[in-house]
């Protein structure tokens, strides 16, 4: 039975893996602090927070969200820890709640890793507060239980920090504050000036791509920004960014809202006592069905992490158990004649192997219902979110409102290789793309020779193209191709037989600086316009759709100012709608120097084959990513662009 908890209460934990679920009218920071038996913090290395998201035993997110989780495993804690503090703090500089009392009090829930609830507490009674200690989990005579505290500092983090005795808590707070804005682009997208729409809430879950949105601060983590209460205008409106000569430029996701959104729907019920519920599409929170199954991907994402990161560790544990006991067999002189020392090594053994069976079943049961769930979701994703071969796009018609989010590919890891997570990125795109589209380290790319290698590169970029223009509705997004010598026809076959781009492919020295004078123009006309507020002094002729470039062949045919001109797209193109798509060997393209390394930064890395390069700072996996690939033979790709171009046309009469 739940323990609904008041201020100064307590009550015993009767399970040491656990997760925190905070639920809060407002976007809040997740940290926790670890202290010793007299409740002294040791230092900064002795805190979790979005900068630094885990310590052993203690997990928190990177975001700043209204829905957030912690992850515990108090038998993982140090020995010295005695005390964990949970912390909520609110984020600076988005525009939101400037105190606690302005927003819906937040409630905690100290749940089992399954889900049953053990405790909670509504953090009643704060009023000008911007952080507050919402929970304690003490141990006392080798037991662990949880304290509701509530106890908010007007200060903020800095204040709280400072009352727990930590040197340079101001600065050591701002550090927090610094690293939760780099995360918040995706979280709180700032409408720009001249647009209306709010915003809408997330998932907590952890993207393994950083997700995109082009308001300041820049970030890279999804978030959630709800306020409490039922909606204010019910579900989300489907209006568009508008766009247009003399229209208000607004380049985030349409139809945002600031209220929670609704319930999601019940799970099935078990076929069968004590067996999981059969897995249903949709079931995450979210305002519609394009929302649900993004968060539920996210889901899916940090279960199968979290779930091989728990093997891996008892992996390891079991591993050092047995390497301990059986120094301890051979350090011990008794065991060195007769048998004790035989069994001592077989019993150490088969301990090993009970640790490992162990840990083997337990993932094989998470990797299973991760398999059941992948099985239900992907026939329902939409084609945004689907693979080419998914029967959905052969009934695609062109949207009138723009997805949450994109397809970039599928990511899995070596426990289960069939088991594959959609890599989705949120729309608009924070961030450009680089096909590497040299010999990345991988098996598959170091089989292929080099001519084979670029032109398989060339055909993952029209493929994201594809889709890009696939997302959006008739003339809100439009292609560029700087393909200098030539060499990329045969894979902008279908770009340029289907109709979508306004122009061919640009070809030589003249070409590329052409392309790239007109689009660096563009944003320093929209830059200028949008922070001066004239959005409506446009230039009559300026397409405001967002705008995609794809460079084949870089850097051939690129003298000094081009590259200087691709930079400046690069780290300013994306908050006014200009993106980059590069196709290209970063060894070809060392020869630049230094020059090139914050372009290569900038951009997000995928590949044409399989490649592990995908590293996840949470818990240390590197995810192999597959690059979306049209089966061989399907017109699929080619249908759906002539759908986009004829679309196109009947817009522009």
């Amino acid at each position: 039975m739940t323990a609904e908890l008041v201020r100064g209460q307590n009550h015993p934990l009767p399970h040491t893996r656990l997760e925190i679920r905070v639920t809060a009218g407002a976007p809040v920071m997740p940290c926790a602090t670890l202290a010793d038996a007299q409740g002294t913090v040791g230092g900064a290395e002795w805190i979790v927070h979005p900068g630094s998201p885990s310590l052993p035993g203690i997990e928190v997110s990177r975001q700043a969200a209204a829905a957030l989780r912690f992850h515990v495993d108090l038998d993982a804690l140090p020995p010295r820890v005695h005390l964990v503090r949970v912390l909520l703090a609110l984020p600076e500089g988005i525009g939101g709640p400037d105190r606690f009392g302005a927003t819906a009090a937040p409630f905690a829930a100290v749940t089992s890793t399954e889900g049953a609830e053990v405790a909670s507490f509504t953090l009643t009674g704060l009023d000008s507060e911007t952080a507050v200690v919402a929970l304690e989990l003490y141990r006392r005579q080798g037991a662990w239980k949880v304290r509701a505290v509530g106890q908010g500092y007007a200060g903020g983090l800095a204040e709280l920090f400072g009352d727990q005795g930590l040197p340079q808590a101001r600065a050591f707070a701002a550090g927090i504050q610094e690293a939760v804005a780099r995360h918040l682009a995706s979280a709180v997208q700032t409408p720009l000036p001249g647009g209306t729409d709010g915003r809408r809430r997330r998932s907590e879950g952890l993207p393994l791509a950083p997700a995109p949105g082009p308001a300041t601060p820049s970030g890279s983590t999804p978030g959630t920004v709800p306020s409490a209460g039922p909606p204010a205008s019910g579900p989300p409106s489907s209006a568009g960014p508008q766009s247009g000569a003399g229209g208000a430029v607004n380049y985030t996701h349409p139809g945002r809202r600031t209220s929670t959104p609704p319930t999601p729907p019940p799970a099935a019920v078990p076929a069968q006592p004590g067996r999981p519920p059969r897995p249903v599409a949709g079931d995450a929170t979210g305002w519609s069905m394009d929302e649900r199954l993004y968060n539920q991907v996210w889901g899916m994402f940090e279960d199968l992490a979290r779930t091989t990161a728990a093997y891996r560790s008892a992996m390891d544990f079991a591993e050092s158990r047995l390497d301990q006991e059986l120094d301890r067999v051979l350090s011990d002189p008794r065991h060195r004649i007769g048998g004790a020392g035989d069994a001592a090594r077989e019993a150490a053994r088969a301990k090993h192997d009970q640790l490992a069976g162990q840990a083997r079943e337990v993932l094989d049961r998470d990797l299973a219902q991760l398999v059941a769930e992948s099985e239900v979701v992907e026939p329902a994703l939409p084609p945004a979110y689907a693979r080419w071969d998914n029967p959905v796009w052969h009934a695609y018609r062109v949207p009138m409102e723009i997805p949450m989010a994109l397809r970039l590919g599928d990511v899995h890891l070596p426990e289960r290789p069939d088991l594959r997570i959609p890599m989705l990125v949120r729309l608009p795109l924070e961030r450009g793309l680089w096909v590497d589209s040299g010999r990345s380290g991988s098996e598959a790319a170091l089989m292929m020779d080099d001519a084979q290698l670029r032109g398989l590169a060339m055909d993952t970029a029209v493929a994201h193209a594809a889709r890009l223009l696939a997302a959006y509705p008739p003339g809100e997004f439009t292609v560029h191709v700087i393909d200098p010598a030539g060499s990329g026809a045969r894979s902008l076959a279908p770009l340029t037989s289907s109709g979508v781009l306004d122009r061919p492919p640009a070809a030589g020295a003249g070409g590329v600086a052409t392309v790239l004078a007109t689009l660096t123009q563009r944003v320093d006309l929209v830059q200028m316009a949008v922070r001066g507020g004239a959005a409506e002094s446009l230039p009559p002729g300026l397409d405001t759709a967002e705008q995609l470039l794809i460079v084949n062949d870089f850097p051939h045919g690129f003298d000094d100012r081009a590259v200087t001109q691709l930079r400046y797209l690069a780290d300013e193109g994306p908050a006014v709608g200009v993106h980059l798509l590069m196709v290209a060997d970063r060894e070809d393209a060392s020869g630049y120097g230094p020059l090139l390394d914050p372009l290569w930064r900038t951009l997000l890395r995928v590949t044409p084959v399989p490649d592990d390069h995908l590293a996840d700072p949470w818990v240390g996996h590197a995810w192999t990513y597959e690059p979306p690939a049209v089966p061989p033979g399907s017109g699929v790709l080619l249908q759906v662009l002539e759908q986009v171009a004829s679309a196109r046309r009947a817009w522009r009469r």
